[in-house]
């Protein structure tokens, strides 16, 4: 028989193990949320992933609700943006440790964030009127996002909430309050079904509240918020495939440059041609004369609008990650948005110290002026974005007025085969549908493809294919009120919501004495 302090000891044990069970299961319910986004898109797994994190963080202390959303974060990031091993292992030139090393650093920071609404939706946990208590926890969500996405290393936004719901009903939303708006209805939908299950609120008002919400944007979808002004462009784009390893080799940059040259030939007969970002592996002035030229000039022959991409600059050792268009205007666009540690050496010198350290070599661009004279091509002017500028909800949508449709020219090389650029399309395709235009996208690798102002993508080519791609689009014009007013006046009218909800309370609490 077994002696009573060995009954003890076991129960002592369980006890501690469903005392952390939360911090035991919340890493795998962050992976969880990553299936809400591409290329999983099962974009409902993102409801209960975050009525786990409300629920754990309602049951704990506020210390312990830190580390849970921190583990949850862990989860979210570590297998949410795994890729950023490839870009610095693969393509940077680091050996495995000290990529490994980088990798793990980034995903450890970005998991603070998590940690922070966790322990914010803990504390708020005193809010005694529930809807109160979920309005707040909504806005906590999104605020935070908002933080990481805009400011905190020049903003990343990867796997904010909103992107997972491109093709639900929510989707709606996002031509009227952008992401973040679209954000903090998901998380207060999720909510809403944690505090049924905490039993805060009668399962019939909380079906009536999210049949609204949901509905409202499933009617939100048929409305067009921008209307067509001219009739079709034939675009066409080209995706070379040219491999990241051997991009930059000097002996390979006249294969690239004929491999373009080649496929551009077969499709004079389209009224714009678009390259990817940096597809012209030299500077302006190494390729104007022998290439760029006779191009342009076989270009305006054939009435075809020209826009390709490659670095430009060497005055004042100012270089610029650029767009260029080919016909009687030649204007040229300069990334504004740069990628940290990839184009630019944020908190220096202590960056430049490391990354010399382990051996990678990185860029040093200079960024763009905020407001640059919109490209034309096809008749109409178009915003442009490099890269990973096509996530900022607010650049794209700064001079949304002017353009007639969205072009972004992206390398998502760096990236190999991972859901980097999966999720990348996901978010562009935000873009369009948060500004009623059509958006073209030509990549190196993939996913080259065109959107459409419902953010629906039209045709796609395949990834890792040296191939083009040829649709009409329709040029576009109004505004969207996300457009017209953006991200400040969705959060003012967000805080405006939940001061109401604080009066209401306020009202039957009175009422109740």
């Amino acid at each position: 028989m077994m002696p009573l302090y060995s009954y003890r000891n076991i129960l002592n044990i369980m006890n501690r193990i469903i005392k952390w069970k939360w911090l035991l299961v919340a890493p795998w319910i962050g992976v969880l949320m990553t299936l809400a986004f591409s290329p999983c898109d099962y974009s409902y797994a993102a409801l209960p992933a975050l009525m786990f994190l409300y629920l754990a963080c309602s049951k704990v202390s506020p210390g312990q609700a830190f580390w849970i959303a921190y583990l949850f974060g862990l989860g979210l990031f570590g297998y949410g943006i795994w890729w950023v091993y490839v870009s610095i292992h693969d393509f940077g030139g680091a050996d495995a440790i000290s990529a490994g090393l980088l990798a793990m650093l980034l995903i450890g920071l970005w998991s603070i964030f998590p940690a922070i609404c966790g322990y914010g939706l803990n504390k708020l946990m005193i809010a005694p009127f529930v809807w109160l208590r979920i309005a707040l926890s909504g806005l906590l969500w999104v605020a935070v996002e908002y933080f990481r996405g805009y400011w905190l290393l020049n903003g990343f936004p990867w796997l904010q909430i909103a992107y997972s719901q491109i093709s639900t009903p929510l989707a709606g939303y996002a031509p009227l309050s952008g992401v973040y708006g679209l954000g903090f209805l998901l998380a207060v939908s999720a909510f809403v079904l944690a505090e049924i299950v905490n039993r805060q609120l009668k399962p019939g008002l909380a079906l009536i509240f999210l049949i609204l919400v949901w509905g409202g944007g499933g009617l939100l979808r048929t409305v067009q918020w921008t209307q067509a002004i001219g009739g079709p462009i034939k675009i066409t784009l080209i995706q070379g495939n040219v491999s990241q390893g051997i991009k930059w080799l000097p002996e390979q940059r006249l294969n690239t440059m004929r491999l373009y040259q080649q496929l551009t030939a077969e499709h004079w007969d389209s009224n714009v041609i678009i390259w990817p970002e940096t597809a012209i592996p030299a500077f302006l002035s190494q390729v104007k004369e022998f290439y760029l030229d006779p191009l342009e000039e076989t270009a305006l022959q054939h009435q075809v609008d020209l826009v390709v991409s490659l670095p430009t600059g060497g005055e004042n050792d100012q270089y610029f990650n650029s767009v260029l268009t080919l016909d009687k205007t030649q204007r040229m666009y300069h990334k504004n948005h740069l990628l940290p540690f990839g184009e630019y050496l944020p908190l220096q010198p202590l960056s430049g110290w490391i990354l010399e350290l382990i051996n990678i070599p990185l860029g040093d661009f200079t960024a763009g002026a905020d407001r640059q004279p919109l490209l034309k091509a096809g008749g109409f002017a178009f915003i442009t974005t490099i890269c990973y500028e096509d996530v900022f909800g607010e650049q794209v949508s700064r001079q949304v007025g002017e353009a007639a449709y969205l072009v972004n020219v992206t390398n998502d090389a760096w990236f190999g085969k991972t859901s980097q650029p999966y999720q990348h399309m996901q978010m562009s395709q935000m873009r369009a549908l948060e500004t009623g235009r059509y958006l073209v996208r030509a990549t190196n690798t993939g996913l080259t493809g065109f959107v459409g102002p419902d953010g629906r993508i039209i045709k796609q080519a395949p990834i890792f294919v040296t191939t083009t791609l040829t649709e009409n689009i329709l040029p576009m014009a109004g505004m969207t009120p996300y457009a017209r007013f953006g991200d400040n006046a969705v959060f003012l009218l967000l805080i405006f919501l939940v001061l109401i909800l604080f009066g209401f309370q306020k009202l039957k609490k009175t009422a109740d004495y």
